[in-house]
């Protein structure tokens, strides 16, 4: 009689398209199956058993529903072989994570459209503030706000923006265009020589890049010099 080759392979010799956790580097999160993203919570399935066949298994059993999924305990889902508490645990846990996301009230996040707004936003951050500092603002592509990120902090003259930093921070929270702001302490906003070479070096580095400097704003003593209102940009 023929030998019957063991059909079970490993998750590390599968096509790396076909690895839960390449195929999520590779092509995102939307793209895994709901049993592939509960093999990459397990880590692991047992001897005989992959880690995603392990999941189909244990989503079979309710029904490939995650909602009836997320009703087992840790003792329900122990039964299955190759599930110990702390997978168990670890299942539990995403699917509770899972029923508050869709809970949480999204963020309302405020709309950019003018430098007026961008002023309103930054006046108490570093309105008054006796030292110079450069912010970022990161925006979506309804120029809304992301999230503002301190670049660097000076003294009271001067402070320094590295654009590696600035548009690595852009890159990393997937923003579609920023906008700068930096203080003067001394009440001025006039913009300084190296203000204007910065501005058209850190345009010209988010033209090549694709993520459009939208303005830079200099804050100081409840006013506010915008170079895209100066035709400076």
């Amino acid at each position: 009689m023929a030998e019957i080759s063991n059909p079970y392979f490993p998750i590390r010799e599968w096509a790396e398209d076909d690895r839960p956790r390449e195929k999520m580097l590779l092509k995102g999160s939307q793209s895994l199956s709901d049993a592939e993203l509960i093999a990459i919570l397990i880590g692991s399935g047992s001897r005989n058993e992959s880690a995603v066949d392990l999941s189909k298994r244990i989503l079979k059993s309710s029904n490939d529903n995650l909602l009836e999924l997320s009703k087992l305990n840790v003792a329900e889902l122990k039964k299955f072989k190759g599930i110990g508490e702390a997978k168990a645990i670890s299942i539990i846990a995403a699917l509770e994570l899972g029923k508050r996301r869709r809970g949480a009230e999204a963020l309302d996040r405020k709309k950019i459209t003018s430098s007026r707004d961008v002023f309103e936003y930054f006046a108490s951050i570093i309105g008054d503030s006796t030292f110079e500092a450069f912010y970022i603002l990161l925006l979506n592509r309804a120029n809304k706000v992301l999230r503002h990120i301190q670049i660097s902090e000076g003294g009271v003259t001067g402070t320094v923006a590295d654009p590696k930093k600035i548009f690595k921070m852009a890159l990393e929270n997937n923003a579609t265009s920023i906008i700068l702001c930096h203080n003067h302490p001394s009440g001025s906003v006039n913009p300084s020589t190296q203000d204007i070479t910065l501005t058209k070096k850190l345009k010209n580095a988010g033209d090549m890049l694709d993520i459009p400097v939208l303005d830079h704003l200099i804050i100081g003593e409840e006013k506010y010099y915008s170079f895209a209102d100066e035709n400076m940009m």
